[in-house]
This record gives structure tokens, sequence and C-alpha cells, in this order.
């Protein structure tokens, strides 16, 4: 006899949520095995799917991460092999060559009807992916990886701008657009609102997005196809500026509306909002101005740490005037604007000058008789400065301002609420870059880094739905917290990091007698577990009933 043991952990519950979104039958749909290889490319997608969710390192060496899963540990890999990097490439090219934007299309519907999802907000970001590598010949049917603005900081790697749709409810990604890595996100929302129009079948969806929407362009572009949105108005912007110049001089805004809400960063302590309703702008769409406690708190805390950091530089510059590189009024005003930096303005800093005269010899040598002379000045410089207080005062008093505007017609607290929703898809983002480890990649060439991209989407889309879910199910059961942190501590909102987690250690042992499995035993399984499964509404027999092969996917 022989056993086997093979690991299981959270893989039966993700092909569970792939199973119920038809994610394998989709794939076959989209990219169908018309060449009748060994395996389809529908089960090598979905495997890949799998892979990025769960993979400390998503897309690195498959073969190894699927040979516990599928042929168990210490055995020889002979289901795992299959999945060489070869057939890998090979079924991202053939999803690249795909309708994926059909494909995506079927899966967000199939997620909307399944999950119930509200689709009334959405909301909007994009982030720049980071790739290692030259990719010096473009693919003409692929979007560009270049140079430009890089979010990850990372200006010497070239990248692709990946945006994002997410719904309010339960942060989950409806759709992610691709851009080349130079396209500016002003240019991005008029094309991404159309096709979320299409997606949603619908016109009067709240659309959310940063300050990059705010051209007149794009906003008269969503009014005028009978569209709603919320977004940042920049501060270059004329009733911006002219606004906050009253403030700065002494005016005190009529706030009309107040939202108290607790502060997630100070336990027992209250974060206000106050918001006043403002002059119009261009296109007649009001300017909602908020007033956060929070944001001014950190807002005055960063300045003074500014301050601080400017002060040391001044003390450290002082103390080497007149030496070596700080030697002439051009040189040391220059290390003065540097030292000062965005905090300048606030310190009222002079540069004091003391000349003097000097005889001082001509020539080497001794003094004699015939020494000649010449005077010679020197310039000595001294360095004074003190915080403006009176400019500190007047910036502090648009301390915690910012100006939303909308076409909406809710009221302006509602305005403020959907649009705080904003920072979730950062929190996406982090997931995308974190957990499920896209950036920095590498990849052979443009066309499968688009694809594995899709593959990328289709995870978070997974992970969301997860998260969504646990957490709509705690609270319809008044479970306000599970002990589902390392050491057993408490989280009140799960998220798929610690799912996952949690189920490490669940596996399937068999016993085999002349290569026939005569016994099949599942171990790990304990009453926490169950409970996450419960809440996730996923059968418990999912995992009571695997068999051998239970990771292969129906494609019919």
């Amino acid at each position: 006899m022989n056993t086997k043991i093979k690991s299981v952990e959270i893989l039966p519950l993700v092909k569970y949520d792939m199973d119920a979104l038809g994610l394998a039958r989709l794939f076959d749909r989209f990219v169908p095995n018309s060449n009748g290889a060994e395996i389809a490319p529908a089960q090598v997608l979905s495997l890949l799917v799998m892979n990025i969710m769960v993979s400390s390192k998503p897309l690195y060496r498959v073969e190894e991460w699927l040979h516990d899963d599928l042929d168990g540990v210490t055995e020889e890999p002979l289901e795992a092999a299959k999945y060489n990097d070869d057939r890998l490439g090979r079924s991202l090219d053939q999803l690249f060559a795909a309708d994926r934007g059909s494909l995506q299309a079927a899966l967000s519907a199939e997620a909307i009807r399944v999950h119930q999802l509200e689709t009334n907000v959405i909301h909007n970001d994009s982030t720049s992916v980071t790739f290692l590598g030259a990719y010096e010949t473009p693919d003409a049917q692929a979007v560009t990886l270049t140079h430009g603005y890089n979010k990850d900081h990372r200006p010497d790697c070239k990248q692709i701008v990946f945006g994002l749709n997410i719904t309010a409810d339960g942060d989950v990604p409806l759709s992610h657009p691709l851009y080349d890595g130079n396209q500016a996100d002003v240019t991005t929302h008029s094309p991404n609102w159309q096709h979320l129009r299409e997606l949603l079948d619908q016109e009067d969806f709240i659309y959310v997005a940063d300050s990059k929407l705010c051209s007149m362009e794009n906003l008269n572009t969503i009014a005028e196809h009978g569209g709603r949105y919320i977004t940042v108005v920049p501060r270059n912007v004329r009733e911006v500026k002219d606004f906050l110049q009253r403030v700065r001089n002494g005016e005190d805004p009529l706030w009309q509306h107040r939202h108290d809400i607790p502060d997630s960063r100070k336990r027992g302590a209250i974060q206000t909002y106050r918001i006043h309703v403002g002059e119009t702008m261009d296109n007649g769409a009001r300017i909602l101005w908020v007033h956060s406690t929070g944001k001014e708190r950190l807002e005055r805390n960063a300045r003074e740490q500014r301050l601080i950091k400017a002060e040391q530089a001044l003390e450290r510059l002082a103390s080497g005037l007149n030496q070596r590189q700080l030697k002439t009024r051009t040189q040391i005003e220059a290390a003065l604007k540097k030292a000062t930096g965005a905090v300048g303005a606030f310190l009222a800093v002079t540069l004091e000058e003391t000349r003097t005269s000097e005889r001082v010899q001509i020539g080497r040598g001794r003094p004699g008789p015939h020494t000649r002379y010449k005077e010679v000045e020197r310039v000595c410089y001294q360095l004074q400065w003190q915080r403006d207080e009176a400019e500190i005062a007047r910036a502090q008093r648009t301390d915690g301002l910012f100006p939303l505007t909308d076409n909406t017609g809710l009221d302006p607290v509602e305005v403020l609420r959907t649009y705080k929703h904003q920072p979730y898809l950062e929190k996406r983002f982090s997931t995308q870059k974190s957990v499920l480890n896209v950036a920095p990649v590498f990849l052979k060439t443009p066309s499968r880094i688009e694809a594995m991209l899709c593959l990328y989407f289709i995870a978070l889309m997974l992970v969301s739905l997860i998260e969504r879910r646990i957490r709509l199910d705690m609270k319809k059961a008044h479970i306000e917290r599970l002990p589902l942190r390392p050491g057993r501590m408490q989280t009140k909102a799960p998220t798929w990091r610690t799912i996952m987690d949690s189920f490490h250690g669940v596996h399937l042992a068999s016993i085999e007698r002349s290569g026939r499995v005569i016994q099949t035993t599942l171990k790990g399984l304990t009453a926490l577990r169950q409970q996450v499964l419960a809440l996730l509404k996923v059968p418990i027999d999912i995992y009571t009933s695997l068999r051998d092969g239970w990771w292969r996917f129906a494609l019919e």
C-alpha cells in the first residue's frame, strides 16, 4: 500500500466560486480547444487564475506550485509536469487573440446576476503596472509598454496604465481598461464611461473618480448622455483659487451641512465633516466645499514636520557658511531654496553679509622693504530665520478643505458619503499589487502581458466577491469578529489574505493499492474553517467529497 498526501487548502473553495460564475465554460467559449490539445486552454487558464489568487509568486514555477496539489507531497510530478511554461505561454497567446472584452463583459454580467450586485455607483481610478525588461519590439495589437508617470516610483521601468471600475457594493471590479504607459488620465474618462454605459446597459449610474475627471469635456460628455458624476475639483480651477484666497484673507464660509463619523485612526474620537454649498462651475454644476477635521489635523501635522525638517536643514546650512560650496550669495541662495522646499513661504530667512577690507601680500616669500600689497575685500555671510506666524495662520485657514462637484441632485451629505468610498478602490489596487503580486513583473511579450492582466482582473473580482460575501453574512448572523488572524487574533472585516491563510494545512490523504485508491480522508477541516465555509455559503461536501482529479474543471 502507498499513502499520498495532497495539499488542498483554500483551492476547493476557490474552484467553487469559479464554477458558480461559469468561468471555465466562459474560457472554453471564447478560447476553444480548436487544436485538440491534451489539456484545453480553458483548463490551463482556470488553473492560472487559481495560481494568481493563492500563490506567493504568481505565474512563477507554476509546475512546482501544482505538484503538491495534483500529484501529492514527495511524489513524482506527473500531472503537474503537463502544465509547463510552453503550455502556459501558448494559452496566454490564445487568450490575447480571443475577444477578451466580450469575455469580461459576460463574466461581469454573471457576477452581477449571481451575487445581486448593485451597480448604481461605480468608482474609477488607475495605477501603473511596472515591468522589468527592455520590451523594444512593440506589438501593434497590444497596449504600448513605455515610460510615463510611474506610481510605483520606478521611472527607470516601462509601464502600462491599469484602470479599474468597481462597484460601491462590495468594491467588486467589473472591468479593467488598459492604456499605453504614457496615457494621460484625463483622456481616459470619456471612453471609459461610454464603456460602462454599454456594460451596465444604463446611463444614470453615478460615476466617481479623482480630479482627472474634472475637465469640461469629460463632465459635459457624461451629463449630455444622462449620466451622473462626483469628482474632486482641481486646485488650479479659477473658482477654487478665488475661494481659497478669500478664506486665507479671513472670509468665513457658511457651513450649511454637517456629517459626523467615528475616527478610524483614533478609537473613541469623532471625525466631523462640514459642507458649504459654493458657487457653480462654468457648466452650471455646483461646488461643494468640504471641511474635514481629520484632513485638517493631517495637513497641520505634515506642515509642522516639514517646518521642523527645514529648520534642521537651515541649522546645518548656517554651520557651513563661508566654506567650500557656500562662499557666494548665489551658492547660498540655491542651498536655501533646497533646504526650505515647500515651506519656504512660512519661514522669514535673512542672509546678512559683512564686508571687510584686508591688506594681502602680492606674491610669495617673506615680507621685505620692497614687498607690495593689495587691498582685498572679504565677504562673510550670516543666516538668520524665524517662522512667519502670520503666513502660517493664513495657510491654516484652508487646512482640511477640499472641493467636490457633482450633478447628482443628491443631498450634499449623501454626495460626500458616496465620494468617501473612493479610498476602497485604492485598497483594491493594494490587493492587486501586494496580495496578488502583480508588479513588477517580467513576461516575454506585450501580448502575453495583456493576457496576464486579464487573468489578474478575474482573480481580483473573485477575491472581492469572497470578501463581500463573508462580510455581508457576518453582519446578517450578528457575528462581529472572527479569529482568522495569526494567533487566533480577531478581525471585523476578513480579507482574502486572512481567509486564505486560515485554510493552511487542509489536505487530502489517500491510500493506494496496486495503483487504485482504496481510501481517501480529508484532514484539517476544523470547526472554524467549517464556519467560514458556512458564511460563504460553500457546501461542506465541496471538501468532504473530494477525490482525485477534483481540480479539473467541467467544460461542457
